[in-house]
């Protein structure tokens, strides 16, 4: 029995989409803020906003859980739980904000930034600096 897949597809097969979104979602939590096609910024959103409230749980149960969505990688795990669920401490949704950009050159893909919407710490340290 054929099964619909929740979501976007993105012209990838399951394995390759899963791989993508794990990327995307270690580039947005260890960068804050990533340039990427608006199908693929609209697509990942949903998934930052559910690990982000993973982290703000923060047990044993929840970090496993975000390390199996991030595909093992305990940099952006450790990041997510100490510092960006951290953030949010006071807010329950909207973590995540999609900013359209213009076309890319290439292809006319349409482009877009997605962000935190709480500005980072450690970037306003670095800009002061």
């Amino acid at each position: 029995m054929i099964k619909k897949v929740f979501g976007k597809k993105l012209s990838r097969g399951r394995s390759a989409r899963e791989a993508l979104f794990a990327t995307l979602m270690r580039s947005m939590i260890l960068k804050d803020k990533i340039v990427t096609t608006k199908a693929k910024a609209k697509a990942v959103q949903s998934d930052l906003e559910k690990i982000v409230t993973l982290g703000k749980k923060a047990t044993v149960q929840t970090r496993r859980q975000a390390l199996a969505m991030l595909d093992n990688a305990t940099d952006a795990t450790n990041k997510l739980f100490r510092h960006t669920a951290q953030m949010f401490k006071s807010k329950s949704s909207g973590f995540t904000r999609i900013i359209n950009l213009s076309p890319r050159k290439g292809d006319n893909a349409k482009m877009a930034r997605i962000e935190w919407t709480y500005e980072n710490i450690s970037t306003k340290e670095k800009g002061s600096k």
